[in-house]
């Protein structure tokens, strides 16, 4: 259990991402307020999580979670409908194709992540560039998501395959010329496989 899903377990819902995650990993949650608990319990109740780093009291009940480093989900939740977004044109003014593209760059890095013998693992004090921690920011809100009577998925979907694209391009998942492979790059390939599975592809790659 990855521990936004024992936030989730100790707040009785998924708490949302906040911020950019360029220098903290930061959720908000409301749970106190809609379950009509008192926030210090609950409070008391996530700091005692390993990872957790403050947990703070604002207004009439929101908490303010920051956890010492942000966390990834290898196997994510499903999007459970899938928009439907035309073939053409392959260009970055059509959301399928940068959708689908994010997909398939997803998909070559792990095929090329094998090629050149990048390990295996995650450790998330790898991923200090502020590209790759935009797209843990941006996955981060796929559980609650999932369980919202308004997800949003179509901008959902485009703006997790926009951060993937910018790190994809700015901070490469595979070593580049003389580079050894590293535990950057493993980390980076899981994050691109956790973004394979949930941006939707093309029928055939």
């Amino acid at each position: 259990m990855t521990l936004p899903d024992k936030l989730a377990e100790a707040l009785g819902e998924p708490p949302v991402p906040e911020g950019t995650w360029d220098e903290e990993v930061v959720y908000v949650s409301a749970a106190a307020l809609r379950r009509r608990l008192p926030a210090e319990d609950l409070a008391a109740r996530v700091r005692e999580l390993d990872g957790v780093a403050a947990v703070e009291i604002q207004g009439r009940g929101f908490l303010r979670i920051v956890l010492t480093e942000p966390s990834l989900d290898a196997e994510p939740a499903a999007v459970p409908c899938q928009p439907v977004w035309p073939d053409f044109p392959r260009t970055w003014d059509n959301p399928g194709f940068v959708v689908r593209y994010g997909h398939a760059r997803a998909c070559a890095v792990l095929r090329w992540a094998g090629q050149l013998g990048v390990g295996d693992g995650f450790a998330a004090a790898e991923l200090s560039d502020r590209y790759h921690r935009r797209v843990l920011r941006v996955l981060a809100e796929l559980p609650g998501r999932v369980v919202s009577r308004e997800p949003g998925w179509e901008g959902y979907l485009l703006r997790l395959a926009l951060a993937y694209h910018d790190a994809h391009e700015r901070a490469p998942a595979v070593p580049v010329g003389d580079e050894e492979p590293g535990p950057v790059h493993a980390a980076r390939v899981r994050v691109a496989d956790v973004v394979r599975k949930v941006l939707p592809g093309p029928d055939r790659l």
